[in-house]
């Protein structure tokens, strides 16, 4: 009898023959064999007919018609007896959303047999896909069509970001949470989605009697005007769109990568209007995927740019301003002038992420993590001039600068500000720093340098 895929997904160019070459790849590091073990031996090109036939079955046709039947199955066990890994992208996709334990025990088995691992019987879909990150095991070809068709039976407004670009496909996943698509400055509309706030209200220090001195906010100057964005109100918006000194801000926090940044988003090319920014609902390799409301161009959040939509035709990257995390007793006193988020705008919650539900890392698959850093160290992240990333261990820089030592890398000096860390230049200009997590930057980042060395 056929699986009703309605009740098995959450609430909300492929052919058979093998070619003859395999695929070269770059070496891993040896701490990802140490962990993952030996990848299986990747294929190139094309794949036949009959698989391509079959991945339509188990991965377009089964979304489209809402059932997985007798159909799928045979098309799945013709996939899992192709030898290609590249396959288990697509298996990962729909196993994202399966909620069946029988359908995802099927499907985590195909997976497992493509990548020559044990079926993992818990954390099925994690495992898979920690296996194919990790090993940056290629997507297949026409995998864009095939993820599409997956994710935009689930969600249809999903569609427009579904387009090629500057982005890795393979490394998008489902955050849990649907698309924020209500209209600019609409901040109290409800929805079924992680609520942007868009032109919040403020109120000065002396009024924010609701927050306590220990509590972390993201502190943010522009042009000589300050305000504090604490970090309870921003686990439950995840972006803000605000003016402040005058210019424009998007102002992205991603929970589970411990980063709070600040984008500018006006002096844009001519013709560009003001980005409105979105959370999507999707992560890339755990960190949020943010779009732009007006175009549906996707932006890399943790980089700025526009990797998807008429921005990235016209080469977006916005301009970052400095964050300062610290506690909101330290900010108040260094800048007595701020302004800080309303109460209200915390919707009556108060999560901790980073100590409850994030305390024991990743909860997403995030593949391999640089060994340097444990998972959730705090980081201060910046780009050199020479476009050199480097990342300073905050833990020992806040020790560093409070016994008055200097802290230089290329064109950056780091220091303090209200309790937190700033990177300047060599003049004292703002070269817009953030704080995350050493796995988010790692990752975004792999050649990064650390400090200290």
């Amino acid at each position: 009898m056929p699986l009703r895929l309605s009740a098995l997904l959450c609430a909300f160019a492929l052919s058979t023959a093998l070619p003859a070459a395999a695929q070269e790849t770059a070496p891993l590091p040896d701490y990802v064999i140490a962990q993952f073990g030996t990848p299986p031996t990747i294929p190139t090109g094309q794949l036949a007919d009959a698989i391509e036939t079959a991945a339509d079955m188990a991965f377009v046709e089964s979304m489209q018609q809402g059932t997985w039947g007798r159909d799928q199955t045979l098309a799945l066990d013709e996939i899992a007896a192709s030898g290609d890994p590249r396959l288990a992208w697509i298996i990962s996709d729909l196993m994202r959303f399966v909620t069946s334990p029988q359908l995802n025990f099927v499907l985590s088995e195909a997976a497992a047999t493509l990548l020559e691992i044990d079926t993992p019987t818990e954390n099925t879909w994690g495992i898979v896909t920690d296996h194919l990150i990790a090993w940056d095991i290629p997507e297949p070809p026409d995998y864009l069509r095939f993820k599409r068709a997956i994710f935009t039976a689930i969600v249809p407004e999903w569609d427009p970001l579904f387009v090629p670009g500057d982005i890795d496909w393979r490394l998008v996943s489902w955050g849990g949470v649907l698309i924020d698509d209500r209209a600019f400055d609409t901040t109290d509309e409800p929805c079924n989605c992680i609520p942007a706030a868009d032109n919040p209200e403020v109120t000065d220090a002396a009024s924010a009697t609701w927050l306590k001195d220990d509590d972390i906010v993201f502190g943010v100057e522009v042009n000589g005007e300050y305000r504090a964005y604490p970090r309870q109100i921003m686990e439950v918006r995840e972006m803000v769109n605000d003016t402040l000194g005058g210019r424009d801000l998007g102002i992205p926090y991603c929970t589970l990568c411990g980063a709070a940044q600040a984008y500018f988003t006006d002096q844009l090319p001519a013709g560009v209007d003001r980005p409105i920014l979105r959370t999507s609902g999707l992560l890339s390799r755990s960190n949020k995927v943010m779009y732009d409301l007006t175009t549906y161009s996707v932006f890399d959040t943790f980089l700025g740019h526009a990797v998807t939509g008429p921005l990235a035709d016209k080469g977006i990257k916005l301009e970052q301003a400095a964050v300062i995390t610290t506690d909101w007793g330290t900010w108040k006193t260094a800048h007595p002038e701020t302004t800080v988020l309303a109460e209200y705008l915390a919707l009556g919650r108060n999560p901790d992420f980073r100590n409850g539900r994030d305390a024991n890392g990743p909860i997403f698959p995030v593949g391999d993590v640089d060994p340097r850093l444990p998972v959730h160290e705090d980081i201060i992240g910046i780009v050199t001039a020479s476009g050199q990333p480097v990342a300073f261990q905050r833990s020992k820089a806040l020790v560093a600068l409070r016994k008055g030592d200097d802290i230089a890398y290329e064109n950056i000096r780091l220091k303090l500000d209200a309790g937190g860390i700033r990177a300047v230049d060599a003049n004292g200009a703002d070269l817009g720093s953030h704080q995350s997590f050493w796995f988010a930057w790692s990752q975004f980042h792999p050649d990064t340098a650390l400090w200290p060395g």
